[in-house]
């Protein structure tokens, strides 16, 4: 705390703020709230666990400096308005996220958020809408989408691809294999930087992107997600944070986001009963 006492020179107190302020960088920008929103299961155990691997990326996001991050006691859609009180980023692991939230009755808090410039990130499914109609209002809002019109999947083993390997959401990782369900042929926004891509029977699939938006807010895509086990894997929790963390302008760490889980964070529950 600094005493001002008569006699202060202010030019000096001026220019010590300054470099405080230098120094501190944008984390003296205070706590950034992350809020992650899943849905109900809709494909087989073990896949597609929407609520355990949000759980999974809270954990890990808030492992990192000045960061909260909370997932949505409602499915879908939170039902207390308050929860989105200075929330920084919006993320769906979730069905098809663009029929959730381009719905009337949601559109308006959407959008307001965005001019707030809260950040929005959808992963694997979520980067779909069933309603083929919402599509190109999505693509403005994601950058990248994924419909069976014009996509299609192929469950593969191919090495991830950094197309920017100097992009924050690609530090503390190195490219390696992974066995998931590849979306195939999304549409891209002109404005959409590819991020990670995989070769696909001789084609080059973009499965993570980044867009910037006009008003400061940034959206962050992934279509990787698919297998529950693909959570255990460091180098992947890592990318998806970070690209998390893009999205709220949050610090990333030089070395990558902290994505520490024990054994038993990854466990599924007790898989109910075939109806």
């Amino acid at each position: 705390m600094f005493v001002l006492r008569t006699g202060t020179n202010w030019r000096v107190v001026v220019a010590v703020a300054v470099v405080i302020a230098s120094a501190c960088g944008p984390s003296c920008a205070g706590m950034k709230k992350i809020l992650l929103i899943p849905t109900e299961m809709d494909h087989p155990w073990a896949t597609h666990m929407y609520s355990k691997g949000c759980q999974i990326l809270a954990k890990c996001l808030n492992q990192n400096p000045e960061i909260e991050a909370i997932v949505s006691p409602d499915l879908d859609w939170p039902s207390d308005p308050e929860i989105f009180r200075g929330v920084d980023a919006l993320v769906y692991y979730s069905r098809p996220a663009g029929d959730i939230i381009l719905t009337p009755e949601r559109k308006e808090t959407l959008y307001g958020l965005f001019e707030k410039q809260v950040g929005y990130v959808a992963l694997h499914w979520s980067t779909a809408t069933s309603d083929q109609a919402l599509g190109p209002e999505y693509l403005d809002i994601l950058g990248g989408w994924f419909h069976f019109d014009h996509s299609g999947l192929k469950v593969d083993q191919r090495p991830l691809i950094q197309v920017d390997p100097s992009h924050p959401i690609c530090w503390g990782w190195e490219p390696y294999e992974l066995l998931d369900e590849f979306y195939l042929n999304l549409q891209f926004h002109e404005n959409a930087k590819p991020i990670v891509q995989v070769n696909v029977d001789g084609e080059e699939q973009i499965v993570a992107w980044t867009m910037e938006h006009e008003g400061g807010w940034r959206s962050f895509g992934t279509t990787l997600g698919h297998f529950h086990s693909n959570f255990g894997i460091p180098q992947f929790r890592r990318a998806i944070c970070n690209g998390i963390l893009w999205a709220a302008h949050a610090n990333i760490p030089e070395g990558g986001s902290v994505v520490e889980v024990q054994d038993q964070d990854l466990v599924l529950p007790e898989k109910p009963p075939e109806e």
